[in-house]
C-alpha cells in the first residue's frame, strides 16, 4: 500500500494513457463518466458502444482512471488525518482523462470513490450504465486545433471567437484547453521545477523501460528492465527479440513472485507498457500504473543511468557473432554471443555478480546491500501465485456457433449450448490455452468454464514467438574475458559455495600468464 511520506517527482500523477490499439466504436450508446460537480458542460464522455460487451469494457476502463486517481489516498493504513490533506490535494488537481482531456472531482466524489474502493475493490469503482451526453463535435476540435497549430500565440479565447464567427457557435475555453493539452499543444503553461527524488521503502516504485539492444543473427534485440527506486536494484530484466506485452508479461510475471508487490509501476508511453492487458494486470495486483508524461521524461533518471551502465560495462564488453565462442579465441574481442540465450546468460551473471555489488555513488551502498537493509523490520506485500496467475490473464470476445462451440486461437472449446448465436467473452492464459478458461455472456455475467474439444495451440502465438527466441541457442565455451568469468561465478554460485573475486582475479591472471 502507498504510504502517507510516498512523494512523487513532478510528472509521475499522470494517469496511463489510453492503449492505441482499442478499436474506435460507432456512437450511439455508452457508458460515461458523470460531469464532474459543478461543470456547466460535460466534459469529453467515454466514445458510444452498441453492445453490452463493449459497455463492459468501457465501465472498466473508467474503473481504472478513478482507481489510479484515489490509490494513493485509499491506503488503508492510513488515518483519517492523514488521508484528508491527500483527498484535498487531490481535489484541487485536473486528472487526465483517459478519453481525452482533464477532469477535476470534488471531496465529495473522491471520498465516495474510496469507500466504494475499500468495501467492494475494482467492481466497487465502476460507474452504473447510463445514457451519455453528447460530445463536442470532432471537426470541430480538429479546426481549433489547425488554428492554434497555425499560430501557436493564439490564446483558447481568440481561437472560440474566431470559430464562432466561422461556424456560430464554439466549444468553451476550458473544453478548448482540454484539448489542447490532449494533443501536446503548449497553451503557455509555465513548465514546473523539478528536483531529485527518491522513494523512501524498496517497493515504493519500480521503474520500467525497454533498451534498445544489438542484432542477433539478422534480429534486434530489446532489454525489458524494472529498478527498485530505492534500492537501485534491478527486479526484472531479460532480453527478447521484440518489444511487446507477451515479453514484458514474461518478464515481470516472476518478478512479482520473488520480489512482491510494488506500489507504484512508473513507466514510458511504448506499446508494450501501455497495452491494456498490463492496466488490467497492475489494477488486479493493486498496482498504482502511472506513465511518463509525453516529453517530459523526469523522474526517470535512475532508469536511464542503468541503461548507460549497460551499455558501457556490458555491451562494451561483448562481441555478436555468426557461431559460437570456441576455446582459445582471442579475449581482446570480449565475449562472443550468438543466440538470445548466450546473451542472457552473460546478462543475468553481470547483473547478480557484479551491478548488485557495485557501489552507487549516490546512496553510497550497493543495490543488494540497500535493498536487504531496507527489510530489517518489514515485509513486502505478497500475493499468491493464483492471485498473480489470474491478473495475468487476458481475454477475448467470440460468437458461439449453432452446436455451442467457440474458437480461440486455432483451438475449439464447447460452451453451454443455450448460450449459441450469442458474444460470449473468453478468459484465458495466453500461456496455459488448454488450462481454464472461464465463460461470460453477453450480459457479463460468468457463465461456466469451456470445454477443451480440439487443441491446436498450446499457448498465444505470441508466447510460441517469445519461446522461440531460446530455441536455437549454443552453450557458450567460457573464453578468458571478464562477462564469460563473471557468468561462470554466477552459476557456480547457484550450485556450490561462492566464488570471491580474488579467487576470479587469481584464476584469471594464471590464464593470461599460460596464454603469454
Amino acid at each position: 500500500m502507498m504510504s502517507a511520506s510516498t512523494h512523487l517527482p513532478a510528472g509521475l500523477g499522470a494517469a496511463p494513457q489510453p492503449p492505441a490499439s482499442v478499436p474506435q466504436v460507432p456512437a450511439d450508446a455508452a457508458v460515461s463518466e458523470p460531469a464532474p460537480t459543478g461543470s456547466p458542460v460535460p466534459q469529453n464522455p467515454a466514445p458510444r458502444a452498441t453492445t453490452v460487451l463493449m459497455r463492459k469494457e468501457h465501465r472498466e476502463k473508467i474503473a481504472l482512471f478513478r482507481y489510479q486517481v484515489i490509490r494513493a489516498a485509499a491506503d488503508a493504513s492510513l488515518t483519517t488525518r492523514q488521508r484528508g490533506p491527500l483527498v484535498r490535494s487531490l481535489a484541487q488537481v485536473d486528472h487526465p482523462w483517459p478519453f481525452g482531456g482533464t477532469r477535476r472531482y470534488s471531496r465529495e466524489t473522491l471520498d465516495r470513490w474510496i469507500g466504494a474502493w475499500q468495501s467492494r475493490g475494482f467492481d466497487g469503482l465502476k460507474p452504473d450504465e447510463r445514457a451519455s451526453t453528447p460530445v463536442t463535435d470532432s471537426t470541430v476540435l480538429a479546426l481549433a486545433e489547425s488554428l492554434k497549430r497555425e499560430k501557436p500565440h493564439r490564446t483558447a479565447a481568440q481561437v472560440k471567437r474566431i470559430i464562432t464567427e466561422a461556424m456560430g457557435t464554439a466549444p468553451s475555453e476550458t473544453t478548448l484547453l482540454r484539448h489542447f493539452r490532449s494533443k501536446d499543444i503548449s497553451t503557455g503553461v509555465r513548465p514546473l521545477a523539478t528536483g531529485r527524488f527518491e522513494s523512501d521503502h524498496p517497493n515504493e516504485i519500480w521503474v520500467g523501460d525497454a533498451l534498445h539492444g544489438p542484432k542477433i543473427n539478422g534480429r534486434k534485440t530489446y532489454l525489458f528492465a524494472f529498478l527498485d527506486d530505492h534500492s537501485r536494484m534491478v527486479t526484472a530484466a531479460r532480453w527478447a527479440f521484440a518489444e511487446d506485452a507477451i515479453r514484458l508479461s514474461a518478464v515481470l510475471r516472476p518478478a512479482l513472485q520473488t520480489y512482491g508487490i510494488p506500489e507504484v509501476a512508473y513507466l514510458d508511453n511504448g506499446g508494450a507498457m501501455i497495452d491494456k492487458s498490463l492496466s488490467r494486470t497492475c489494477a488486479k495486483l493493486g498496482i498504482r500504473l502511472v506513465h511518463s508524461a509525453p516529453y517530459r521524461p523526469q523522474g526517470r533518471g535512475k532508469i536511464e543511468r542503468f541503461f548507460s551502465t549497460v551499455t558501457s560495462q556490458f555491451l562494451g564488453e561483448i562481441t555478436v557473432t555468426d557461431t559460437p565462442m570456441l576455446p582459445g579465441t582471442d579475449p581482446a574481442a570480449g565475449s562472443q554471443i550468438s543466440s538470445l540465450k548466450e546473451l542472457n546468460t552473460l546478462f543475468t551473471g553481470w547483473v547478480n555478480m557484479v551491478y548488485h555489488h557495485q557501489q552507487h555513488s549516490t546512496t553510497g551502498q550497493t543495490p543488494l546491500a540497500r535493498w536487504e537493509a531496507a527489510w530489517e523490520h518489514r515485509e513486502p506485500v505478497r500475493k499468491s501465485l493464483d492471485e498473480i496467475r489470474e491478473a495475468f490473464l487476458w481475454s477475448d470476445v467470440r460468437t458461439v456457433t449453432k452446436t455451442g462451440t467457440v474458437s480461440l486461437h486455432s483451438n475449439t472449446y464447447e460452451v453451454d449450448p443455450l448460450l449459441a448465436g450469442t458474444r460470449v467473452e473468453l478468459v484465458y492464459d495466453p500461456f496455459d490455452l488448454d488450462g481454464k478458461v472461464t465463460v461470460n455472456n453477453h450480459h457479463g455475467h460468468p457463465a461456466g468454464q469451456a470445454k477443451v474439444l480440439k487443441i491446436g495451440r498450446h499457448v498465444h502465438a505470441k508466447v510460441t514467438n517469445a519461446a522461440r527466441d531460446n530455441d536455437t541457442s549454443t552453450n557458450i565455451s567460457t573464453g578468458i574475458n571478464y562477462l564469460d568469468l563473471v557468468a561462470t561465478r554466477h552459476r557456480e554460485s547457484l550450485t556450490a559455495a561462492p566464488i570471491s573475486f580474488a579467487d576470479i582475479h587469481a584464476c584469471t591472471e594464471q590464464k593470461a600468464e599460460a596464454i603469454r
